[in-house]
């Protein structure tokens, strides 16, 4: 089983910058395939010069949002990960999705996630593993696009009209023969979505995983996150899994200060 996880590209920028940007620049050269950097890693990857780096990594370990090791490496510091757990759809809503997606995992023993959107992208923010579930390219703060996972789905077909349409016009990324390329097809699958309530996705990302996702919703209604459990395509039952999921979605959306009634 093959899969092309998303490019990673040294960061490019214009010449010219202010401080705020080259800070920010430093801290976006760490990523899931690059949690250890040395000064010339960040340097090349920010596009800064080695002085500009040094400068800018010597403040932000000051700080706490990177540590440096004995080596002289640099890795994301926990000032950071503080930081981050005061964020409303982070750490405060995984506390409250949290026995929900432990029900949901009870009940199939499969991958269980729940993820957010953040511009074209879906975020994970928990992901329980199963024991012997089906292997999948996810862990918490990974990124994909939209269109390729179920849970991408749910967010993106309860989205906004006109982001949708954007979205639908705009490349969508391959990642097996299997995935949606194609802009008629998405808008099919995403007016499918609206209408049952639940996205059904087979072999998007892997040639051997299908995934069903709900939509979370919070106090006013919208929806802010989705839920999903990955099973083994080759036998998914996916009518004994919809229910599960959409009481773990309904849960959390309750929990999250949503009332149906409203």
């Amino acid at each position: 089983m093959t899969t092309t996880q998303p490019a990673d590209t040294a960061r490019s920028a214009p010449a010219t910058r202010s401080a705020p940007d080259r800070l920010l620049a430093v801290l976006a050269a760490f990523d899931h395939a690059h949690t250890a950097l040395s000064l010339s890693d960040i340097s090349r990857r920010a596009g800064l010069t080695l002085t500009t780096a040094h400068r800018l990594a010597g403040a932000l370990t000051e700080w706490g949002a990177l540590e440096r090791d004995a080596s002289g490496v640099y890795h994301v510091g926990l000032r950071l990960w503080e930081i981050a757990a005061l964020a409303p759809r982070g750490l405060a809503l995984r506390q409250l999705a949290l026995p929900y997606l432990e029900d949901l995992y009870e009940s199939t023993h499969e991958n269980v996630q729940l993820a957010v959107r953040d511009g074209t992208e879906v975020v994970y923010t928990e992901w329980i593993s199963g024991r012997s579930a089906v292997g999948v390219h996810i862990r918490v703060g990974a990124r994909w696009p939209l269109h390729a996972t179920g849970v991408g789905l749910t967010l993106l077909a309860h989205g906004d009209p006109d982001f949708q349409e954007a979205y639908c016009a705009g490349p969508l990324a391959s990642f097996t023969p299997y995935t949606i390329t194609d802009p008629v097809r998405l808008r099919r699958v995403l007016a499918e979505v609206r209408r049952t309530g639940v996205a059904v996705s087979s072999r998007q990302i892997t040639d051997d995983a299908l995934s069903v996702a709900a939509p979370v919703r919070g106090p006013g209604g919208a929806v802010v996150a989705a839920v999903s459990v990955v099973v083994p395509q080759a036998d998914a039952q996916v009518p004994a899994l919809i229910p599960a999921v959409r009481l773990a979605a309904r849960g959390i959306s309750r929990a999250s200060g949503w009332l149906p009634d409203q």
